[in-house]
Order: C-alpha cells, then structure tokens, then sequence
C-alpha cells in the first residue's frame, strides 16, 4: 500500500502503560503488512499519570478530564485524524472530551458491540470491568437494548475483579488470571455466553484462556487500522 494512502491516526493511552503496549501490538497484529512500510503511522500520547478513571467517577479522586484533554490536544496538534483511547473507564468522559476537538475520537463500546454482533449474533454478554465501568452503566447503555448482560456481584467486583485489575498494573499477571477465571466461571454458571474483557487489563490476564470472548483492545485496534487505510482487516 503506498504509505500517502494512510491517515495519522492518534493513541491517547498510559492508563495503564502493560495495556497500551497491548494495544498498539494489536494495531500491528490487525494490520496486513508485508513490510515496515506497510504498517499504519500512529502517534502515541502515554502518560501514566491521568489521574485514576475509577477512583474519579466514585468521588475519590480528582477528574481525568483535563489530563485526557491535554493529550487530546497534542495529537490535534500534531495533525492525527481519528483518537483511539485505550482504557474502557476513559470513555466516561468520551463525550466531554469529543466535544472539545474536531478530531474523531473512536469509541471502545461501539467497536466492541459491533465486533460482538459479527462474530457471535446477540448472545447473553457477561462483562469482567472496573467498578467505575459496570456501575455507570457504561456498556449496559450502548447497543439499543440488543443484549442481556450478566455481572459480577459487589462482592465479586469490589474482592476479585479489581484486585485483579490492580494486580495486572503491578505486573502480577499470575494472580489476575487465577482471579478472573474464577469470576468468570461464575459469570457462565449464571447465564453468560460470551464474555466482554471490558477494562483492557482483562485481556492481558486472560490472554492465555480460550473462553468464548471479544476483546474491546483487539475491537478497538481493528477500528484504527481500518480508520487510517479503509481496508479490510486481517483478524
């Protein structure tokens, strides 16, 4: 492909830096490329210290969202076409931050629950997620009522799930992946069909596991590379 065809797109991330690392290797593994010249040009914004997205929306914290913006702003100015923003609790403020720039802003829901209906239909979804994701509705309100969801308990999410969650930022991947496959079971013995690793930790833990799944990284990533080239993807 002749690298004038590609557009600049924009990677607003650093929340957390294993999960931007993650997406990136799957912009690169959604890409059909034969050589380095084939791949899509991509600026990356990680900066690790936009505040905590959950501890934000439950009043704990101070709001992410000037230091979201702030990176928005970069990648304005240094020309990209489309944003994608790597953490599923960012999208919280999505429509505050899509409100401040001409530039699109992809958003991590609507890729995912377009990537279910292609592979899977409309299956019963459990969602493994931050608390901040799951008790604003985040996913629950997308998708027209297309879905039934399955969730963790309160006690499944505040004592497994973000641990969990946690453990993956500080490296402990052994740890989350015990963790969230036992609430993922749960999550099936209740009713679950498929599975949205909705906060992009999750898909790091699990990456090992063969669960009946979408992961929104992966949804996402597909979602640039197409915005950037206009051409069919390879996963």
């Amino acid at each position: 492909m002749n690298v004038s065809s590609f557009r600049l797109m924009g990677v607003l991330g650093g929340m957390g830096p294993l999960a931007t690392v993650d997406f990136l290797r799957k912009v690169v593994d959604a890409t059909s490329a034969a050589s380095d010249q084939d791949h899509i040009p991509f600026i990356v914004y990680s900066v690790p210290q936009i505040p905590d997205r959950t501890a934000a929306f439950f009043g704990w914290g101070p709001s992410p969202f000037s230091a979201m913006l702030k990176g928005v702003r970069t990648l304005e100015t240094a020309g990209v076409e489309s944003i994608a923003i790597p953490c599923n609790t960012a999208h919280l403020w999505h429509s505050q931050l899509q409100a401040q720039t001409p530039v699109e802003i992809l958003h991590i829901v609507k890729a995912t629950l377009e990537q279910v209906e292609l592979q899977y239909g409309q299956p019963r979804l459990g969602l493994l997620a931050t608390a901040a994701t799951i008790e604003s509705g985040l996913y629950q309100s997308h998708g027209q009522g297309k879905f039934d969801w399955v969730l963790p308990t309160e006690q499944e999410l505040h004592e497994h799930v973000m641990p969990a969650i946690q453990a993956v930022k500080a490296g402990d991947l052994s740890l989350a992946s015990d963790t969230l496959k036992r609430v993922a079971h749960h999550l099936f013995s209740r009713g679950a069909e498929v599975l949205v690793y909705g906060c992009t930790e999750v898909p790091i833990a699990l990456q090992a596991e063969s669960f009946p799944s979408i992961d929104p990284t992966l949804a996402l990533a597909k979602q640039l590379v197409f915005r950037s080239t206009g051409c069919e993807l390879v996963v």
